[in-house]
């Protein structure tokens, strides 16, 4: 006999089995993204491929991004972008470019190695900061650099995520379609910035006269559904498009009043596309191209601590600082999640792998970092100075 409950029923069983999971998670801090995702995956058999799970999860993928975006008016992203970009590029050769060719040496076409090397690339800003905050390291002089680093990475991801949505809704890749897609890439991005120079600029009053009522945040998640859309219909990412809408919005300096409206619709919605993410994971005949997979675990790493160290030492670091740091940044997460969503079942399934084992032994390595960097480095201890008589 095939029993059917109600749908609310079912959304209530399953934040239900959320909350509890995620209780369960912070007892033993282990992240939430993880956490969801397994949940995802045993759940699976009874979620099936739910269209509006995948939605609602995406509305909180935009707004994760839109909120990204608002961290940064144009003068500040500049600001950042100069003083962390030679260790952010750094970043992106190691992590994008040698991954890609490490998978394109193993046989994969060019934009499955593009892929994968996206899925590589990101630390996970929600790990991290986390981490950073449950272990109190907030104030370490590390902090800025990595958080500066994530700064950075967040605003290559969703120009990478643009290009391999491009990618991988076309037939093939020539240089003529890549050229196009640059040019919708950058019109978006100009767009924004326009907008929000000239006309964002101009409605601090409105933002102060209506911020206070109840349907202010339709207008701002509105517009970053409504941005976000229209870089979905110009075959790009609605990630750009969020990011861009955020930093629009970030000209009327009101970032925190607006961060207290979004978080609760982010916080409720977001989960819930880590867990649409684990139920379409499909093991079937088992995890592929495990040669490849533990190379890019061991890579994977070894890259982020080449970053660490010689992109904290370039940043000003000291050696102890930058390797701290360097054991901090190995954790993979919801960047890397985003990316895999766009592949062929039998890369997702590889991606989800990878992302599990690096953001589990990224938890551990962010653990014991002051105590490793404390045994390269030990502290000079204070000579005793004796006084005559």
């Amino acid at each position: 006999m095939d029993i059917q409950f109600p749908a609310m029923f079912a959304a209530g069983i399953i934040f239900l089995v959320m909350f509890f999971a995620g209780m369960l998670g912070s007892k033993y801090k282990i992240p939430g993204v993880i956490v969801f995702i397994v949940l995802g995956l045993a759940m699976s058999p009874f979620l099936g491929d739910s269209e509006l799970l995948h939605f609602v999860g995406e509305i909180g993928i935009v707004l994760l991004f839109f909120m990204l975006g608002m961290e940064f008016p144009l003068k500040q992203l500049l600001k950042v972008a100069k003083k962390v970009t030679p260790a952010g590029s750094l970043d992106v050769v190691l992590n994008i470019g040698v991954t890609f060719l490490i998978c394109w040496l193993f046989g994969l076409g060019l934009i499955e190695a593009l892929l994968i090397g996206g899925v590589v690339y990101a630390t996970s800003s929600s790990i991290t900061a986390k981490l950073l905050e449950s272990n109190k390291r907030m104030a370490n002089p590390e902090s800025e650099f990595i958080l500066g680093l994530l700064i950075f990475e967040d605003l290559v991801a969703p120009v990478l995520v643009a290009i391999l949505v491009g990618l991988t809704v076309g037939a093939g890749l020539s240089g003529g379609d890549f050229a196009v897609l640059m040019f919708k890439v950058i019109a978006l991005t100009i767009g924004a910035i326009l907008i929000g120079q000239f006309i964002f600029t101009k409605l601090r009053n409105f933002f102060e006269r209506h911020l206070s009522t109840d349907v202010f945040i339709m207008f701002v998640v509105g517009l970053a559904l409504a941005y976000g859309g229209l870089a979905l219909y110009l075959d790009l990412s609605e990630v750009l498009g969020a990011f861009l809408a955020g930093i629009m919005i970030a000209e009327v300096r009101k970032t925190e009043q607006l961060e207290h409206l979004i978080v609760p619709v982010r916080d409720i919605t977001l989960p819930l596309f880590f867990l649409w993410f684990g139920t379409t994971i499909q093991f079937g005949e088992g995890v592929p191209m495990i040669p490849l997979l533990l190379t890019l675990v061991v890579w994977g790493i070894v890259a982020k601590l080449i970053v660490g160290i010689v992109g904290g030492r370039m940043y000003g670091l000291s050696n102890k600082v930058a390797l701290r740091a360097a054991l901090s940044l190995t954790q993979r997460g919801e960047f890397s999640i985003i990316i895999a969503a766009l592949a062929t079942a039998e890369l997702m399934v590889f991606s989800s792998v990878f992302i599990l084992a690096t953001a589990i032994i990224g938890i551990v390595f962010f653990q014991f970092a002051p105590q490793v960097a404390n045994r390269f480095y030990p502290s000079k201890k204070p000579q005793k100075v004796r006084l005559p008589g």
